[in-house]
């Protein structure tokens, strides 16, 4: 009897809870976290709008992106700046930990937050338009296009501020002049609107204040007591994420040249083939979404069918060395042009090229080996053999080879019974022989 009380007690537990969690959720007691670091591309949009989504399906109080970037894409920028500014749930952009930064795209990401927050220790600007040139040291315009680019980053940002009542001169110099600011100067300057050292104290702060949406609804945010709800990238996500590296993107797309090639020239092995082609496909999704110069990429399929035309065509190493110098040039325009963020490592470079260049240098190696080899099947393995003698080659007569007779006619005179003779050619079942140098 005890122990059926003790189920009935947690049964009307577990339905007190779930019913306490429902009216909850109904009544907007839940804030929504989502953390965003790194650099901002196509799978970090696809996660805010996710985010954003399960806040609004939710009745959320809030979404709060926890941002800590470098900067990253344009595109994606703008992808999420419309998202946060057409989202029907406050969203607030709290750059954090401690020692975390929002640069470049993350001052667009930042500012046109309904709340923007920044914690301690942590650093906002250099929002100039890196890609100008690639160098974000460059502050002044080189051309009539870099600088419709530059006054069209200008205008965007100052509109962005506008709209939520920020700074917008600060906000223009981050992008013409790459101005940056700590988190009291940026509060002091209006670019931001409170600063927070942690997410308890931040939901206490925003507790009582007024968000006016694009709709011109104006909510009302009661976070004290609130329920945080974070909202994690999931596993396919990460991976994305991850393989969206120009670092990886190009090691992918090493291992597959390597792995296809090495399937090519011992067909059967399998398995070389198949992380080959894996490689291959996600290499084409990461260069996918990120800034790549199609010339290098070009130059890189030039380099594997040149390295693939020297094994199965041995010569003197020419188109060896083309594939090579296809291969270095592919590297180094791989990303020629994109942002400083979307570079190769130097160093992974030459270790690629170095790997490549040794691996194929073996394959070559054994393929002009296999070539030049002397043929072990069929009728073509006898030349260059020793036979004996059994009938004296006056110049025809019989040789014996392998436990056989042969017809054979000598080619340097006469032959005696019992002298090992060397097979020179065949023609038909007829051997053609010269007696055998001591």
């Amino acid at each position: 009897m005890t122990k059926i009380r003790r189920i009935v007690l947690a049964v009307v537990v577990l339905l007190l809870a779930i019913s306490i969690s429902s009216i909850a959720r109904a009544q907007g007691h839940i804030v929504d976290v989502i953390t965003v670091k790194g650099t901002i591309n196509p799978v970090l949009v696809d996660y805010v709008k996710r985010g954003i989504e399960h806040a609004e399906d939710n009745n959320a109080q809030a979404l709060i992106i926890q941002l800590d970037t470098p900067g990253g894409l344009d595109s994606a920028m703008r992808d999420i700046v419309q998202l946060i500014v057409n989202a029907h749930v406050p969203v607030i952009v709290y750059v954090s930990p401690a020692g975390a930064r929002a640069a470049s795209a993350g001052v667009f990401i930042t500012i046109a937050a309904h709340i923007a927050v920044m914690a301690p220790n942590t650093a906002i600007g250099a929002a100039h338009p890196v890609s100008i040139g690639g160098d974000e040291t460059q502050t002044q315009p080189t051309s009539a296009e870099d600088e419709k680019i530059l006054n069209d980053a200008a205008a965007y940002i100052r509109s962005i501020a506008q709209a939520h009542g920020r700074n917008m001169d600060w906000a223009e110099k981050a992008v013409r002049e790459s101005v940056s600011a700590t988190e009291q100067e940026a509060l002091d300057l209006n670019v931001i609107d409170m600063i927070a050292p942690d997410l308890p104290t931040l939901l206490t702060q925003l507790d009582g204040h007024q968000v006016t949406l694009l709709n011109g609804q104006t909510l009302t945010l009661q976070t004290k007591d609130v329920t945080v709800n974070q909202i994690p990238m999931g596993t396919i996500e990460k991976f994305l994420y991850v393989i969206s590296d120009p670092n990886i993107a190009y090691i992918l797309m090493s291992i597959a040249m390597l792995g296809i090639m090495a399937e090519i020239f011992n067909p059967g092995l399998i398995f070389p083939g198949v992380v080959g082609g894996i490689c291959l496909l996600l290499s084409f999704y990461s260069l996918g979404v990120l800034p790549v110069n199609y010339a290098g990429v070009l130059l890189i399929l030039l380099a594997f069918g040149l390295f693939i035309a020297e094994a199965l065509t041995p010569g003197f190493g020419l188109l060896f060395g083309g594939g090579m110098v296809s291969l270095i040039a592919g590297s180094l325009l791989l990303f020629q042009g994109a942002p400083p963020l979307f570079h190769v490592d130097w160093w992974l470079i030459v270790l690629v090229i170095v790997l490549v260049a040794g691996g194929m240098g073996f394959i070559i190696q054994r393929a002009i080996k296999i070539h030049r080899k002397q043929a072990t099947t069929g009728r073509e393995e006898l030349i260059g053999k020793t036979a004996t003698v059994r009938e004296a080659l006056n110049p025809q007569g019989m040789v014996f080879f392998k436990g056989e007779r042969w017809s054979a006619i000598s080619e340097n005179g006469e032959i005696k019974v019992g002298e090992e003779v060397t097979i020179k050619r065949l023609d038909g079942l007829t051997l053609y022989v010269t007696r055998k140098k001591s």
